[in-house]
């Protein structure tokens, strides 16, 4: 009995296996048959594609609210620099010295 070679499967196929087992149109069983592969591996599949499914719709979102906190923070800190140089001009500091107002 020779050893079975190793197949490379394409994120596409594995893709459409998972979709094929979530649509209970097919038993695992008929899947992995009709496809040449292991049961365990369509479950693997289905299961990974059922808890992912979500991440979808939440990197969408979690991008945008990303972009948004950074704009936030970016504007506060812009702000933060601009009081600062006042601060600077106003008391006349000047790379390490002080400068007096005269009256």
């Amino acid at each position: 009995m020779s050893k079975r070679k190793r197949r490379h499967l394409s994120a596409e196929f594995k893709a459409r296996i998972a979709r094929e087992a979530m649509g209970n149109q097919k038993t695992i069983q008929q899947i992995a048959k009709d496809n040449d592969i292991a049961p365990t591996q369509v479950s693997a599949w289905k299961k990974e594609l059922e808890s992912r499914v979500s991440e979808i719709f939440e990197r969408k979102n979690a991008t945008n609210e990303a972009a948004v906190n950074f704009e936030k923070k970016s504007a506060r800190l812009e702000r933060r620099i601009g009081q600062l140089l006042i601060e600077k001009e106003f008391t006349g500091y000047n790379n390490g010295t002080t400068s007096h107002f005269r009256c």
